[in-house]
């Protein structure tokens, strides 16, 4: 037999070559149930029914987390809010209709994350995150750069939603995360930054929801801070305007 050669059909390199496809089997499945950690069992669209697939979700493992807290994942995770949206057909996997107000419904474009509802907290301390510059009060916006605050906040239609009573940074990015306008009506919303467009006399204008849709935004539990699933809220629901604000840009374009 030839050098290397354990029987006259099997040799140490076809060993190895099998090894490494064994070795690279076991990685793939391991890789692919430790990724079935968050977000699965997967919910379907018939009630009270779960889907786990191939393979099963792993054991429950412990996690450490920045602030000392632990974490367990997977983990047994609280009642979903229904989103407001029915099929149009009854066979599984039938698009998806919202109810009432669209742009509230959790559907499509105005789907959100069920992240924590906390605020997001700074790396080298427990200070939040994203704060009103009332909190912040070593930030200050420039003097020369467009001051929106005390000006109109103005719709799509022209219609004033509100004035915008505070800006709100990002400590981290010293940036502007969102717009606080307070409304005709009385309370105020943020309005995220990204979304709006400000002129040079510091008017601000939001295409993507009408001047009355200002007043149905999300409202945050505690005025001084907002937690990150108020986060995600608030984006879907002035994101999905684009979408969802009349019924004409619902429709196909051509």
């Amino acid at each position: 037999m030839q050098t290397g050669a354990i029987t006259g059909y099997i040799d140490v390199a076809q060993l190895a070559l099998y090894a490494f496809w064994l070795f690279f089997a076991g990685l793939v499945l391991y890789l692919r149930k430790e990724d079935k950690r968050e977000g699965y069992p997967l919910v379907t669209d018939r009630a009270g029914q779960f889907q786990q697939g191939f393979p099963t979700m792993p054991a429950p493992k412990t996690f450490l987390m920045r602030d000392g807290s632990t974490v367990l994942a997977p983990r047994a995770e609280p009642p979903q809010p229904a989103f407001q949206a029915q099929p149009v057909a009854p066979w599984p996997g039938a698009p998806m209709q919202p109810l009432g107000n669209a742009m509230l419904s959790g559907s499509g474009p105005a789907a959100f994350a069920l992240r924590s509802d906390a605020p997001e907290t700074m790396q080298e301390s427990s200070d939040n995150r994203v704060v009103p510059l009332r909190v912040a009060t070593d930030h200050y916006l420039d003097d020369e750069s467009p001051n929106p605050v005390g000006n109109e906040a103005v719709g799509a239609d022209g219609v004033v939603g509100g004035v915008v009573s505070d800006l709100w940074i990002d400590r981290a990015e010293t940036a502007i995360r969102y717009l606080e306008v307070t409304l005709v009506a009385g309370p105020s919303v943020l309005v995220p930054m990204p979304l709006a467009w400000i002129d040079a006399t510091g008017r601000v204008f939001v295409k993507s929801v009408l001047g009355a849709q200002f007043a149905d935004a999300p409202t945050l539990a505690n005025p001084d801070q907002v937690t990150l699933r108020e986060e995600d809220q608030i984006q879907a629901y002035f994101a999905s305007g684009h979408l969802f604000a009349t019924p004409d840009r619902a429709e196909p374009l051509l």
